[in-house]
This record gives C-alpha cells, structure tokens and sequence, in this order.
C-alpha cells in the first residue's frame, strides 16, 4: 500500500481524502516510480470538479519527478534507479508512488533537478507546442499572454523573450505584475484595473495581434477574440474562470475571418519519439539558463486539498510542487 489523494465523488476541494490508495499490479511495460515531487495544474481541479470526467474513485494528478523502482515486462528505455518525470499518462501523480507506462517516462538530464521536473514538465511542454508549434511564434510577433504569471506563463514570457517576440502579458495584481516584467515581458497589463481590449489595441496601434493565448476561458474569450487582427488566431488552452459557453462561427468572420483552436497535450506528443523531441528541446534552454523555473510554492502532499484552494483564488504564483 501508498498514500496519496483520492476522491470519490467530485466537488470542491472538501472531496480530496489523504490516506492509503492500492496500486493495481504492475503491467507489462509499465514501471513503479516513487515520486520525490510532484506537480500541481490546473487541470487537477478540472478532474477535481468533474469538468473533465474520470472514473471514480480516482487518484488526482498528471505529473511527476522520481525514481524508478521497478519495471515491468518489455520495459528497456528505463531501468531501476533512473531520475525520471512523466506526464500525460493518466491521473495518478497525487500518491507517493505510481505505475506508469514506459513509454511516458522522460529521463531526466543532471542539470534538472527532481523539483523543477515536477514543475517543468506538463506545463513547460504546453509552453513548447503553444509557442512552437499551435502557433510558431517568430521574431517581433506581438502576442498576447493571459495569466502570465502562472506555471505555463512564467515559462511562455522567457521563451518567448527567446524568440523575440513582443510579449504582452496579462496578469491580475501589480505584484504579479513585478514578476513577469523581471522575466522578461515587454508590456504588462493587469487586468483588475486596466481594460485589455483597450491596452492591447494602444500597443500594437489599433492593429491586434495574429494570436492570444488564452487560459482563462468563459470571462475572457470574447475580449481575446477582439484584440486579435484579422485572420488572427485564438488558442484557448484552459478553462480557470469556466468553460467557454457555445456560440456562433459567424463571430469569427464578423471580426475579420478569425480563426480558433482548442489544443491538447496529448495531440502534440502522441509517440514517445515525439515527447523525447519536445523534452529535449525545452530541457536544452533549462540547461542553457535561457528558461529559469520559478516555484512560487510547495505544499505537502497530504495539503493538496490547501493547495488547490489557493491556486483557485489565484494566491499562487509560477509553479506549485507538492512534496511526498
């Protein structure tokens, strides 16, 4: 037996119970990783919340750094005692130990400590498909960032400096504010006092941008749509304040042939060939210090219920880590 974070029905974060979870036996091709950190996203409180359905009872979780322990049948790309971070393989991450398939394990390089893994990985490949691939982000592009100062925007504001880019980061509060600009960030707006439509259109004057990236969902999207050029891009990567209610395609043309995606990890790195690719290539700017992680936070894991209420009041800044 292991103890980790299991819910039985779904809720707020009173539904998240800390104690002994069963393990199913290991697979063929799986491996048993004890986890040395673990990482907190948003989309652990989509699970949480039943937005994203899962099978109940469920161990909450979708990421973390560790050790392997033992693998199973057919496993050859990791072996007992590698340093290994996964994601995108399932719920799971929240206990202090997880069968994982093989396949899904990233080694990681000396440089990467255990920590900055288990804070790295889902959203710093998020960062790597948005900025790269949904949208490839090229030299002087203008683009607008919301959330900016959490986990996946911390790492998109350096990345994109790395570019070059001209970042126009929206945050909530002057002191997130601070942060982003040290990162990097050529335009800060804070959205509780400012109007973004009207900020980003002084900016880029009166053009708009050819893409928003947008995590906030229901409260922001039609603001998003409208700072964008014409055939501008809105990728709407997240859901903090809703899910984004139906409306019309005739909204994209109206504001000038617009166009819109929903992306996903999972559609990005379907192979393991193509996860080593995305990993390398973002382990290679953490190592070359063009990308520094910031922890704003770290909890124990027996507290994810306390965590996932201050990440939902937005208390939490760049990257949260839960310690076994």
């Amino acid at each position: 037996m292991t103890r980790g974070i299991q819910i039985r029905r779904t809720g707020g974060p009173e539904v998240m119970e800390w104690g002994e979870v069963s393990l199913p036996r290991l697979k063929r091709r799986e491996a048993r990783v004890r986890h040395t950190a673990i990482g907190l996203n948003y989309f652990d409180v989509y699970v949480r919340t039943g937005l994203y359905p899962a099978a109940l009872p469920a161990i909450l979780g979708q990421e973390a750094a560790g050790i392997v322990e033992e693998v199973g049948k057919g496993v050859t790309n990791v072996q007992v005692g590698d340093r290994v971070a996964y994601t995108g393989a399932g719920s799971g991450s929240y206990a202090e130990a997880a069968h994982v398939p093989a396949d899904r394990l990233v080694k990681l390089p000396d440089a990467i400590s255990d920590r900055d893994a288990a804070a790295l990985l889902l959203k710093g490949l998020t960062a790597q498909y948005l900025l790269r691939r949904t949208y490839k982000v090229k030299r002087r592009d203008p683009i607008v960032f919301h959330a900016a100062a959490g986990g996946v925007g911390t790492i998109a504001v350096q990345w994109a400096k790395h570019l070059g880019a001209e970042m126009i980061a929206v945050v909530s509060s002057e002191a997130k504010a601070e942060q982003v600009r040290a990162l990097g960030a050529n335009h800060v707006i804070v959205s509780s006092r400012e109007n973004v439509l009207t900020r980003v259109r002084e900016i880029t004057k009166g053009k708009g941008v050819p893409v928003v990236y947008d995590s906030v969902g229901k409260d922001t999207f039609t603001e998003s749509l409208d700072c964008l050029r014409p055939l501008g891009l809105l990728v709407t990567y997240g859901n903090s304040s809703g899910a984004v209610p139906p409306f019309s395609p005739l909204e994209l043309s109206r504001r000038g042939s617009l166009y819109l995606t929903r992306p996903t990890l999972a559609h990005y790195v379907p192979t393991r060939a193509a996860l080593n690719r995305a990993a390398r290539e973002l382990f290679e700017l953490v190592a070359a210090g063009v990308i520094r992680i910031r922890i704003g936070q770290t909890y124990p894991l027996a507290e994810a219920a306390r965590a996932h209420v201050d990440l939902e009041a937005r208390r939490t800044t760049g990257s949260t880590v839960l310690i076994p």
